[in-house]
């Protein structure tokens, strides 16, 4: 089964209105450079409830989040910066949007977990234990 088969199994998602037009116009650009990322985001865009940025929870992991996951294929967790590629570090755990795991994490919730192919197109379930937000005064719980 296919990223792409299984979108339908996927947990709801929440973006913010600003993440969701900056990151499809992203998208957009980097089809030609990343095509299987780049298709990700943009079917995650289209399935996620995309709401003012006023009205966005803030426990959402979008653009600038700090997101604790888990790997469950080896248990390992991570705490990384969702990033457009320009800002992106690894070393300073600054996580691109244009990688699968950026895309992956984008929007979910904590206690949501996704099942999501990595760079070598196998299938991972990543789950969501925290998300904090710099800048989400205006946001809702």
């Amino acid at each position: 089964m296919s990223a792409h088969d299984n979108a339908a199994l996927r947990p709801a998602i929440i973006l913010s209105e600003t993440d969701a037009e900056r990151i499809t116009d992203l998208a957009l650009s980097a089809q030609a450079r990343v095509p299987k990322v780049a298709d990700l985001l943009l079917e995650e865009i289209d399935r996620a409830d995309v709401r003012p940025d006023a009205d966005t929870p803030a426990d959402i992991a979008g653009m600038g989040a700090e997101v604790e996951f888990v790997d469950l294929s080896h248990g390992e967790t991570r705490t990384v910066t969702l990033v457009y590629p320009a800002e992106a570090d690894i070393s300073a755990g600054r996580v691109s949007i244009l990688t699968p795991v950026g895309a992956g994490l984008l929007g979910l919730r904590p206690g949501q977990s996704i099942q999501w192919p990595d760079r070598e197109g196998r299938e991972r379930e990543l789950r969501i234990v925290s998300v904090r937000r710099a800048g989400q005064a205006g946001a809702r719980p």
